[in-house]
């Protein structure tokens, strides 16, 4: 079963800061995004953690003007923006006791853990929870080589 058929079959998705990220730039996986995100049926969900991380690389990238309009264009989407209730946080510092990995993303495995979700993103530090969660893998933008 491949990454597709096991999120249609969990029938929700979670999105982490790198999926959203591609979304909103451009970046490879953008039109996988999209497709999730005009889907009728599956609900789509993000972390305010991953929110928070979406937010600050806009400001530190450019500027806190972008950043108020990021997360206007993300208020509009079809997204799910879940706080963090204590059960997630103790999963969350759990998760990122036991793999190394950030704060923020164990935030997001938590969540697909809860909402028994498929997360949706192209980190390669994600690698290490794959007993954990189901993910759909996002393309990673070719890395410059130089000659």
């Amino acid at each position: 079963m491949n990454a597709n058929e096991i999120a249609r079959e969990l029938n929700n998705y979670v999105l982490d800061s790198f999926a959203l990220l591609a979304y909103l730039q451009g970046k490879p996986g953008k039109e996988r995004v999209k497709a999730i995100l005009e889907q009728p049926q599956p609900t789509t969900f993000l972390s305010v953690i991953n929110l928070s991380e979406v937010l600050y690389i806009f400001e530190r990238e450019q500027g806190l003007e972008q950043a108020r309009k990021a997360l206007g264009v993300i208020q509009q989407l079809p997204i799910q923006i879940e706080e963090i209730d204590l059960q997630t946080a103790i999963t969350a510092s759990h998760i990122k006791a036991g793999y190394p990995m950030s704060l923020a993303d164990s935030f997001g495995v938590a969540l697909a853990q809860k909402r028994n979700a498929c997360l949706v993103t192209g980190d390669p530090e994600f690698e290490k929870v794959t007993a954990l969660i189901e993910i759909e893998w996002l393309p990673v933008q070719d890395r410059f080589e130089p000659p």
